[in-house]
C-alpha cells in the first residue's frame, strides 16, 4: 500500500520529562504522523465515511498526550502508535515526537518510530 494520511506539527502541551521540575510544568511536543490508509474507496465515492478523518485522529492523539504525564518521548511515541493502530485500524503508522528546546543548542530533539506495514 502506498497511500498515506498525514498530520504534521500536531502541537500538544504535555507533562513530559524525567526531572522533577519538568513534572510540574507543561512543555510543547510536536507530533508528525503518517498513516497507511487506502484512500481509493473514499475518493471514488467522494464519501467522508470511508476516509480516515485526520481531525478525529488529531483529537484522540492530543487527548492521549495531554491528559497523561510521561517521562520519555519514546513512551509517547509507542502509545500514540498503538492508539492509531488499534482505534483506527490503519495498516501502519510512523510517529515522530519532537521536544523543542530540550537541548539548548538544538532546534528540537526526539524520536521516530514505525509500526505496522506501509
Amino acid at each position: 500500500m502506498t497511500d498515506q494520511v498525514f498530520i504534521q506539527g500536531l502541537e500538544c502541551q504535555a507533562v513530559i520529562g524525567v526531572f522533577e521540575w519538568e513534572k510540574q510544568i507543561r512543555q510543547t511536543l510536536l507530533l508528525d504522523l503518517e498513516m497507511a490508509w487506502d484512500n481509493r474507496a473514499a475518493a471514488a465515492a467522494d464519501d467522508y465515511s470511508k476516509a480516515l478523518c485526520y481531525d478525529t485522529v488529531s483529537k484522540a492523539v492530543t487527548a492521549l498526550v495531554q491528559d497523561h504525564p510521561h517521562e520519555l518521548v519514546e513512551t509517547v511515541a509507542e502509545k500514540v502508535a498503538d492508539l492509531i493502530l488499534t482505534r483506527f485500524q490503519v495498516a501502519g503508522v510512523r510517529v515522530r515526537v519532537s521536544k523543542p528546546g530540550a537541548v539548548a543548542n538544538a532546534r528540537t530533539v526526539g524520536v521516530q518510530i514505525q509500526r505496522g506495514t506501509f
